[in-house]
C-alpha cells in the first residue's frame, strides 16, 4: 500500500464463514489489512447458536482475543458482523466498546439470513458515536450462491472513492507546505 492511500482495516467476526468470506474478499479488493475478531466463548453448534443469539439480544459483551492490529493506526476501519437476533454479535459489540476511542472514519457491513442489518448498523453508529461513511448488507443466500459480488464491488467502490478523496486532500496539504 502506498503512503498516499488511506490506511484501512477490515475488522470482522464470523461464526459460519459468511462474514469472513465477505471481509476477505473486500480486503483483497481494497488492498488493505483485515483481522478476524475471535470470541473466546464457544459459539459452535446448536448450543453456541442459541447462546450467541441470547447474548446478542441482551446486548452482552464477551471475552475476545486481543487484536493483533491496532485500530488507532488506521484512518478507516470497516467493521463486519453477522446479524444475530436483530443485533450485532457480542464479539463485535465488545470490539467496538473497547476500541471506539481509536476509530477515525468508519464503514460497516453485515451478513444476515433475512433482515435486521440496517437496525444493527444504526446501533453500531450509536455506540461508536460516528456515522459510517458507507454501509452494506449481504444476505446469506447471496453469499452462498456467489451472488454478492455486485454489492461487494459497489461497497468497495464507495470506499475507494473515500480513499481517493483522502489522497487528493493529502496532496493539497503537501502543496501548501
Amino acid at each position: 500500500m502506498s503512503k498516499d492511500n488511506m490506511k484501512t482495516l477490515v475488522a470482522f467476526y464470523s461464526r459460519t464463514g459468511n462474514t469472513r468470506k465477505v471481509a476477505e474478499e473486500l480486503s483483497k479488493l481494497m488492498r488493505c489489512d483485515h483481522e478476524e475478531i475471535v470470541d473466546a466463548n464457544n459459539r459452535n453448534g446448536i448450543i453456541g447458536y442459541f447462546r450467541g443469539g441470547r447474548d446478542a439480544m441482551k446486548k452482552n459483551l464477551t471475552i475476545i482475543n486481543t487484536p493483533k492490529k491496532k485500530p488507532g493506526k488506521y484512518e478507516l476501519i470497516i467493521i463486519g458482523t453477522p446479524v444475530w437476533a436483530g443485533r450485532m454479535t457480542p464479539a463485535i459489540r465488545t470490539y467496538i466498546e473497547k476500541h471506539k476511542q481509536d476509530f477515525d472514519k468508519l464503514a460497516f457491513f453485515c451478513t444476515m439470513g433475512g433482515s435486521g442489518g440496517d437496525k444493527t448498523m444504526e446501533e453500531m453508529a450509536f455506540i461508536t458515536g460516528r456515522r459510517p461513511k458507507a454501509k452494506m448488507e449481504f444476505l446469506t443466500r447471496e453469499i452462498v450462491r456467489e451472488e454478492h459480488h455486485d454489492k461487494l464491488n459497489e461497497f468497495a467502490g464507495k470506499l475507494a472513492g473515500m480513499k481517493a478523496k483522502a489522497k487528493v486532500a493529502k496532496s493539497k496539504k503537501a502543496k501548501k507546505r
